[in-house]
């Protein structure tokens, strides 16, 4: 199905009835993602790296550098450099992407295709993560060091005077930061005209991983604990895997770049930063103007959906700014590897189509349930649980019913 033809039966319903891919290239010949990047071969390439993914290597070769000197005290002014990729046409709608952790850019490779045509991407990797540098000689990777990267990037490196912003799991923690950061200015260089938030363990105490949920008080056990543990710099390295999926070898190709397993342990400690942290950030979210979906993999274990749950309910759901909480039944961690296509399709429905008013919504959802197969998007409609009642003219009484 074509843009035209998606967003005339989409506004007929309106309902979202599937992403298109708009006649996006998915692949080619060297099985990555077309698109336009912003310079071509990295400047600063590892020059002594093997791959064993062509996937991988070809978003590296396709890529460009940065550098970034970093905000963070103790780092006494590091620089590093920033591995990142833009995709389409600039004049179309920006969209900025930021990935999780352990991973990276590449998390939204496919993703990308369903959108480059009609809209102007742009990701990047962290520092600590896919192409970029991973310091492991004290460096403090910091959630707030990478809001303000965020800044510098779209500010000085893809220029955006607007643009939309999806994250990620760790990518969620530096949207928060970097959105707080734009609500105390009084004067803004650019505007944010759309916040997509996706798994992530964006409220610990709801986690599940480690020793049960995340202590507050024992901030080296609980979920950190048992990350750090796993890559701890004592422990021996697993074999690199040279052999698998597609996606399995790229993604080991990618973390094994610049040593990235050994990254881990020290920017794993981002949890530290989050639990500090998380309290102000979410009631920043609730402040926000800014028009926000939050998109949840239903079959993710480690974050799974009470976290979305307690956002929504707590933090969105009554906001006056419009809001959405989607359900990917058939994704867990990652919707954006999952399932692609609907992820892309959720984006599209809230930028082209628009959400239903609190009164239209039960419309809307019928619409979507006549449509839905088995990868479709779950809507949850906003409630305001307050004002729901039992109507009817009978009365209740403990002696009985009145007629």
């Amino acid at each position: 199905m074509d843009r035209r033809s998606f967003l005339k039966l989409a506004a007929a319903g309106p309902a979202l009835v599937g992403p298109v891919s708009a006649g996006c290239t998915v692949g080619n010949a060297e099985g990555y993602a077309s698109g336009t990047a912003i310079g071509s071969q990295p400047s600063a390439p590892q020059t002594d790296f093997t791959f064993y993914s062509p996937l991988a290597e070809a978003w590296y070769r396709a890529g460009d550098y940065f550098e970034w000197t970093s905000t963070t005290r103790n780092n006494a002014g590091r620089r590093v450099n920033v591995f990142y990729r833009t995709f389409g046409n600039r004049s179309n709608p920006a969209l900025v992407l930021l990935h999780g952790y352990p991973t990276s850019s590449f998390d939204f490779r496919e993703m990308i295709s369903f959108l480059e045509e009609d809209y102007f991407v742009a990701v990047l990797d962290f520092p600590g993560f896919g192409f970029s540098d991973k310091p492991q000689d004290g460096y403090s990777y910091m959630l707030e060091d990478d809001a303000m990267l965020v800044d510098h990037f779209v500010r000085e490196i893809v220029g955006l005077s607007r643009f939309h912003l999806l994250t990620h799991d760790r990518g969620g923690s530096v949207g928060f930061a970097l959105l707080g950061n734009y609500l105390a200015q009084t004067e803004r260089q650019y505007e944010i005209t759309y916040h997509f938030i996706s798994n992530g363990g964006l409220f610990l105490p709801l986690t599940n991983l480690g020793q049960g949920r995340y202590q507050r008080d024992a901030p080296q056990g609980g979920r950190l604990g048992h990350m750090l543990g796993a890559v701890a710099p004592e422990r021996p390295a697993r074999p690199r895997v040279t052999e698998g999926t597609p996606q399995q070898v790229a993604n080991a190709d990618i973390q094994a770049f610049n040593d990235g397993i050994g990254a881990r342990f020290y920017v794993g400690k981002y949890l530290l930063e989050r639990a500090a942290n998380e309290y102000r950030w979410l009631d920043n979210l609730r402040e926000s103007p800014v028009p926000t979906a939050l998109i949840w993999g239903l079959q993710d274990t480690p974050n799974p959906p009470r976290i979305g749950n307690h956002i929504w309910y707590n933090y969105l759901d009554k906001r006056p700014v419009e809001s959405s909480y989607w359900l990917l039944p058939t994704a867990g961690h990652y919707p954006q590897r999952d399932e692609p296509e609907e992820m892309a399709g959720i984006v599209r429905t809230c930028l082209e189509v628009g959400i239903p008013t609190p009164e239209g919504e039960d419309a809307f959802m019928r619409t979507l349930a006549r449509n839905r197969t088995a990868t479709s998007p779950v809507y949850m409609g906003r409630s305001i649980i307050e004002n729901v009642y039992f109507p009817g003219a009978v009365a209740y009484s403990p002696d009985g019913y009145s007629f």
